[in-house]
Order: C-alpha cells, then sequence, then structure tokens
C-alpha cells in the first residue's frame, strides 16, 4: 500500500479517535483491542501495516479529544484525572472551554515536540533506557511513596480540641491510603483471578478504569449535580509564551518518562515533572497534562517505530508488535506523518466539538447529562466484558467514590495497576497473592 493510502488511513482513524473520545468511560485501548480481534479473525480487511496507521490516528485522536468528557462531564480516564479540579473550577466560571483549549495547546504543543525531537529519540532513549533497567524496582517504590506521601492534610479549623483537628486531617490522609490500598487489592484480583469472562480477557482493565475514574464523577452529577453557569464559547488562549512552552516541555518531560518507564501513567509523569520544575500555575498545569497525554500516549507509540530499539511501552504498542513489526527508518517516518497529521486534525476537531459541548453545557440540567452518560458506561462494560466486569465495575466504583466524598486525590486510584506490577516488579507479588488467597 502506498505511503498516501496509509497516511489516509491514519486521518481516518484520527477522525474515529475524536468520536470515540466523547464517551466517558470508553478507553481507546478497549475499542483497539477489539479491532485486532476483528483483524485476527480475518473479519477486517487491514494488513498489519495497514492496522499499525489506523491505530497510530486513532490514539492521537483520542488523546486529544478526550479532554472534552474530562472538562464538561466530570468523567475523566486514568490519565486526565489529574486536571478535573483546575478544569472545574474554570467551568464553574464559564470558562470550561478556556480549560479545553489550555489542554488541547499543551497537546498541540507535545505533538510538534514530538517531531522536532524524532530524529533524536534514538540517540537520546538508547542510553536512557540501559540507564534505568537496572533500576525498575526502586524507582517504582519511590513513584508510589511520592504519590502516596504527597496526600497534604487537611484539618478542620473550626473544630474544638486538637484532637478533632488531628483526627480530621488524618481522615482525609486515610482516605487516600484506603483508596491506594484498595484499588491496589482490586488490581490483584485482575492480575491473578479476574472475573472477567476469559474471552474478554484483552479487556480485562476496562470495567476497573470505568468503575474507579468515570462512574464517580457521573454518579456525583447525577445525585448533586447543579446546572454549571452559561459557558463563554469565544476562543481564546489566555498563556503567555513562557507559560506555554514551560507547560509543553514540562508535560512532554513526563510523559516520556512515563513512555519509557513501564506502569507509569502520562498523568504521573506530567504531575512528577511539575513538581521537579516547581509548577504552581493552573494554566502551565492544564497545558503541561495535554502535553504528558500526547507524549505518553504518541510519543511511547512512536518508540516501537525506532529502528533497532526494540522498545514496546503502552497497550497499543503491544497489540501492534502481536501482528507487525516495523522495520527501517521508512517505517518509522512514516509513523512520525502520522502522527504530526492526524494531530492537527485531531486539534481542528478539538476545538469544533469543544465549541458545541460549551455552547449546550449551561442550557441542560446535568443530571438529564449524567444518567445517559452512566447508561452509556455500564452498557459498554457489560458489552465489553459482561456480567462478571459488571461486577468488577461495582467495586471499583466503590473505592472510587472514596476520593470523590471524603477526600484525597483520585491519582490513589492507579493503585489498581501501581501496586500489583511493582511488587511483581520486586519479585513479591506471587506471595502477596497467596497472602490475599489469590494462589
Amino acid at each position: 500500500m502506498h505511503d498516501p493510502s496509509l497516511i489516509a488511513l491514519a486521518l481516518i482513524g484520527a477522525v474515529i479517535g475524536a468520536v470515540l473520545a466523547l464517551a466517558p468511560g470508553l478507553h481507546i485501548y478497549n475499542v483497539a483491542g477489539l479491532a485486532f480481534l476483528l483483524a485476527a479473525q480475518r473479519a477486517l480487511p487491514f494488513s498489519g501495516q495497514q492496522m499499525a496507521m489506523l491505530m497510530i490516528g486513532l490514539v492521537v485522536g483520542w488523546s486529544v479529544v478526550n479532554v472534552i468528557p474530562s472538562v464538561f462531564l466530570f468523567a475523566p480516564d486514568d490519565a486526565s484525572a489529574f486536571i478535573v479540579l483546575p478544569a472545574t473550577k474554570m467551568l464553574l466560571r464559564g470558562r470550561g472551554l478556556d480549560a479545553v483549549m489550555l489542554v488541547g495547546a499543551g497537546s498541540l504543543g507535545a505533538l510538534l515536540a514530538l517531531v522536532l525531537a524524532a530524529p533524536l529519540l534514538d540517540e537520546v532513549l538508547r542510553p536512557v533506557r540501559q540507564i534505568i533497567a537496572p533500576h525498575m524496582a526502586w524507582m517504582l517504590t519511590a513513584i508510589i511513596a511520592f504519590l502516596v506521601i504527597g496526600e497534604w492534610p487537611r484539618h478542620d479549623a473550626l473544630a474544638p480540641t486538637p484532637l478533632r483537628r488531628l483526627l480530621s486531617a488524618w481522615a482525609y490522609l486515610g482516605a487516600g491510603l484506603l483508596t491506594f490500598l484498595l484499588s491496589g487489592i482490586l488490581g490483584f484480583v485482575l492480575l491473578y483471578r479476574s472475573p472477567v469472562p476469559i474471552e474478554a480477557s484483552f479487556q480485562n482493565l476496562l470495567p476497573a478504569f470505568v468503575g474507579l475514574f468515570a462512574v464517580p464523577g457521573l454518579l456525583q452529577m447525577l445525585i448533586f449535580g447543579v446546572r454549571p453557569p452559561q459557558q463563554d464559547t469565544a476562543l481564546r488562549l489566555e498563556v503567555t509564551p513562557y507559560q506555554l512552552v514551560r507547560g509543553t516541555l514540562t508535560g512532554v518531560a513526563g510523559g516520556l518518562f512515563a513512555g519509557v518507564l513501564p506502569v507509569i501513567s502520562g498523568g504521573i509523569g506530567g504531575l512528577l515533572a511539575g513538581h521537579a520544575t516547581a509548577q504552581r500555575d493552573d494554566r502551565i498545569f492544564l497545558v503541561s497534562q495535554g502535553a504528558s497525554k500526547i507524549a505518553y500516549y504518541a510519543g511511547g507509540l512512536l518508540l516501537l517505530f525506532v529502528p533497532g530499539l526494540g522498545l514496546t511501552r503502552g497497550g497499543m504498542a503491544w497489540m501492534i508488535s502481536a501482528i507487525y513489526v516495523p522495520y527501517g527508518w521508512q517505517s518509522y517516518w512514516l509513523a512520525v506523518a502520522a502522527v504530526a497529521l492526524a494531530g492537527a486534525l485531531s486539534f481542528a476537531l478539538l476545538v469544533a466539538l469543544a465549541r458545541g459541548a460549551a455552547a449546550l453545557t449551561g442550557r441542560f440540567n446535568p443530571k438529564l447529562i449524567s444518567a445517559p452518560a452512566l447508561a452509556i458506561s455500564i452498557a459498554i462494560t457489560v458489552g465489553f466484558t459482561g456480567l462478571g466486569g459488571l461486577g468488577v465495575m461495582a467495586v471499583a466504583t466503590c473505592i472510587g467514590l472514596i476520593p470523590v466524598l471524603v477526600g484525597g486525590r483520585r491519582m490513589n486510584c492507579l493503585g489498581v495497576l501501581l501496586a500489583p506490577i511493582t511488587l511483581n516488579v520486586i519479585g513479591i507479588g506471587p506471595d502477596v497473592a497467596r497472602a490475599l488467597g489469590l494462589l
């Protein structure tokens, strides 16, 4: 197949990914897993390279546009959970579109940075990979410690006694620790004795992510939601060049770090990079989170195409590598071109879709929006993983409601991945699973 036709497939994938990004709780890896299953059954008439180009567009389109439900529906995924609070503050001031544009600007900046850095990825990442490979276990442990210790105690200043103030502070801290612990146990269950049917094992994490990240916010809207103010639909980007460049570079650094280090998501990578650069501005934070997500998903996928690097990071790269092995610099530069063009198209779609979402947001009762969104999330879970997946989603929802109702960061829900995989890297994962009665 000629290169223009392959690029056209990437653009088609970007449009499909942008549309799928509007569905709350739907992760693009779940759709990709189903597509690869159909391709293996010859139901999709695409070669391995054609599927790879289609998936590049799918990932880019989804990762650029999925900020819309995160901002307007409070339904983030694992990589977007960090932007909810600053974005919500802007939404309640009628500036939800501004929040989307800041995240989108970071995404566009990251795409540009990836294209400019493409000639250097091999020379830079090969030695980095060799350096960090022997230290994977303690690095993951340190990141978990940082996330857990990073919970800041909040106490009731009106409490009558110091003891009551201490207890109120530890109630918040305890909620964060409990969220991480319970989500980690759920991760062990899914890894060692998952109730998801074997035929849907490639969607094993779908019900957990829907329950941990999407459903709690939708339930919060359904029960307590109030109509947000009318949103300003004027396009603007109130960020200085310095803020834009700093946020983009911070996000790209964090996203590529997460792309090289297994298990770490783009959101965590961006958060770590933000702390490392003493980031305090909400605008810079939103820009960096958009950049981090693109660097993690698109940049991590590009690593598969770097000749001789052999770095497979992220679910999409693993799925592609099962049916297609990129070879040579032509395949690499074709992938870079696909990322760049699909990203430009996805940003244009983001602007149009976000303006439409902003125009509709203040006109409808959020409870009338959250109810069908919740129904879609449940239908997606049952459709992909059956009743077993629905049970996992219910348990995950109870865990995900802890930071929503009690306090603590939603990122603690990422214990579902961090805890079991880190303990397996250390070498004690099976012992923990045995202690939990899973072996």
